[in-house]
């Protein structure tokens, strides 16, 4: 009897033991596969972290993108710096922000002795280009007078670009006169032998830097100066009548300051345009 007992709890036990150990393996099974979900949360979060991440730098980056996309493909950023020097101002507003760096203009002035044309480089004087295209627009030039002329042996130079230049006597008055701004310097000469040769036009200037406005002369011989002055283009046509200008002289107004006069005989630009 007591056998048989025994054997009914050697059996009871080991299906115990048998169910515990099922039960152990379930739990390892479901921890096992706990740790896997875990797991896979864990990189699903770090993923996500990680676009989180990359699209914040991404949006971060996108005014720094949209500042340097600011300028177009071919164009450069112009500064206009508005005018204190304490001269007469015609204030026809200031041109774009930016200049096409690429390509050639054509400068044309129809004058009282004839045509005068030059060629501009816009990859060597981008903003001075935009400048005289924008002031051309607004007829800037038209009907003014070319108010100096040098004639000295190394320096031979016809002044233009005074809106209200007169050209006649008024030495403090005339050369005064230009727009509402100012610009830096663009393509100074390299060549000191040589930095403005005859046909050249350039950029006239007080001296300091950036104080480029409207004003500009034409040197009718290969003429020295310090190479402060933009040199923004090359006369292809109608340099004789500069010539002629030169050669009648001066009224020595400016003689005692500047250097030169009135020129005796007139340049009126009855207008200037661009293309």
């Amino acid at each position: 009897m007591s056998s048989i007992k025994d054997r009914q709890r050697a059996a009871a036990r080991a299906r115990l033991e048998k169910e515990m150990q099922e039960r152990s393996a379930a739990a390892r099974k479901r921890r096992q596969k706990q740790a896997i979900i875990g797991t896979a949360l864990a990189v699903v979060v770090i993923a996500g972290a990680a676009v989180w991440i990359v699209t914040a730098l991404k949006d971060d980056k996108k005014p720094a993108s949209t500042a340097s996309s600011a300028v177009p493909a071919g164009s450069v950023a112009c500064t206009w710096t508005p005018d204190t020097g304490g001269g007469k101002v015609k204030d026809v507003g200031t041109p774009p922000t930016t200049a096409p760096n690429t390509g050639t203009a054509t400068l044309t002035m129809d004058t009282n002795l004839g045509k005068i044309v030059a060629t501009l480089d816009k990859s060597k004087v981008p903003c001075t280009t935009a400048s005289f295209t924008y002031l051309a627009s607004k007829k800037f030039w038209d009907n003014t007078k070319c108010h100096r002329l040098v004639n000295e042996a190394s320096f031979k130079v016809l002044q233009c670009g005074d809106p209200f230049a007169t050209g006649k006597g008024y030495r403090d008055t005339d050369g005064q006169g230009g727009p509402s701004y100012t610009m830096a310097e663009e393509n100074l000469p390299t060549d000191t032998n040589k930095p403005y040769p005859a046909g050249s036009i350039a950029m006239a200037n007080t001296g300091q830097a950036g104080s480029t406005g409207s004003q500009f002369f034409i040197c009718s011989e290969d003429t020295q100066l310090p190479a402060s002055y933009t040199l923004l283009g090359t006369i292809t046509s109608g340099l004789d009548f500069v010539k002629d200008v030169v050669k009648a002289g001066d009224d020595g107004a400016f003689a005692s300051s500047a250097g030169g006069g009135h020129p005796k005989k007139e340049l009126d630009i009855k207008a200037l345009t661009m293309s």
